[in-house]
């Protein structure tokens, strides 16, 4: 469908039908493909006009990599956004998301304004199945936060990362990337990084936040990520938490963009041709907290190894867990057991039931 834009019906020169399959006929698969990279070359700006929340990285084999710091809450970072990936052209478009948030750039706004809004018992459930108690009840909390800033500003979040996956579409043979750490590792890191402590009152913290936003932080949106912001200023006494969620994700995006940044190869007509490789051209786009991580990452040599493993519970989480278990089971038992007691008291005080009990009164003394 890429592929199609810059080869419709208005530009193939001609007047008939014919002429258009004669010439489909003869074109080879690798002319074809020379044809259209042409073409986007030609599109793609020399010296792109950039916006300036844009800020351009390269390889030691010159490709180019073009990263777009956005806020998540914001018009003008989807503008900025489709701007950039309009002026260069990229051959990988790479966005801050993974596969367990894929859902988002398919769904319309309107949907995801009503889901972002909505956490109910169901959310829960399914967080907690997914994850963990531990890490589902963060997930939850923090999808709070995102819902609390949702309901102020009345705008859903990752409208930049559907802009990008519209527009990655419209660029010939442009693939889109998902470039962010899965969400149940990240939030079992997290977890496994606080001591016990430090949990109850992260989750004391979220559970209560109400601030409302005022006309000030929405202006502030269009410059800084309110959602980052507003964690950072919760997590900032934690600095465990603060590496698991900010700077090892800082690492992995950094080596997903490299790696979508590897040299591009030409197709060859024959396999006696020689292999040619010419530099890539990225975009990417992620929240402008993670901008100057990814500088500071991006000379050096990243393994991701480590930072994608699970530590083990340690003695804490256990306790933290049964807790949890232990409290949700114990109200349950505690309602089951005030509802039955009341239901009995109910019953015996109905007439009827005071009658027959009377009655079998009397039959136990005649006896």
């Amino acid at each position: 469908q890429a592929a199609a834009d810059p080869m419709s019906s208005s530009d193939v020169p001609g007047d008939g039908p014919k002429e258009t399959s004669s010439v489909s006929q003869n074109i080879s698969d690798a002319d074809a493909f020379k044809i259209l990279l042409e073409m986007k070359m030609k599109k793609r700006q020399k010296k792109p006009a950039l916006p300036s929340t844009v800020t351009e990285l390269e390889t030691e084999d010159g490709s180019k990599v073009y990263v777009v710091g956005t806020a998540h809450f914001s018009d003008s970072s989807k503008k900025d956004v489709v701007k950039t990936i309009q002026e260069v052209q990229p051959d990988v478009v790479v966005v801050e998301l993974c596969q367990y948030r894929v859902s988002m750039l398919k769904m319309d706004e309107r949907t995801l304004l009503k889901e972002a809004k909505e956490i109910n018992l169901e959310k829960l459930q399914q967080a907690v199945k997914q994850n963990g108690v531990m890490s589902g009840l963060m997930q939850m909390l923090l999808l709070k936060v995102s819902a609390h800033i949702t309901e102020q500003l009345g705008m859903a979040p990752g409208g930049e990362f559907r802009e990008a996956f519209k527009e990655a579409s419209k660029v010939p043979f442009c693939k889109f990337h998902l470039g962010d750490r899965p969400i149940p590792v990240t939030f079992k890191r997290a977890i496994a990084a606080l001591s016990f402590w430090q949990k109850v009152k992260l989750a004391w913290g979220l559970c209560f936040l109400s601030d409302p936003i005022s006309k000030d932080d929405v202006e502030k949106c269009k410059q800084k990520d309110l959602l980052e912001q507003m964690m950072a200023e919760m997590i900032g006494e934690f600095p465990d938490l603060h590496r698991t969620i900010v700077s090892e994700r800082d690492i992995y995006l950094t080596y997903m963009l490299k790696q979508a940044a590897k040299q591009i190869e030409l197709p060859r007509a024959s396999e006696t041709e020689p292999r040619k490789y010419i530099p890539a051209v990225v975009v990417g786009v992620v929240g402008m907290g993670h901008v100057p991580g990814i500088e500071k990452n991006w000379n050096s040599d990243l393994n991701i190894q480590e930072i994608m493993s699970v530590p083990p519970p340690s003695a804490s989480s256990k306790i933290f867990k049964f807790a949890v278990k232990a409290t949700v089971f114990g109200l349950m038992g505690y309602g089951c057991y005030r509802i039955g007691q009341r239901t009995i008291q109910f019953i015996l005080s109905m007439p009827a039931a005071q009658s027959y009990l009377q009655k079998l009164t009397e039959i136990r003394s005649q006896h």
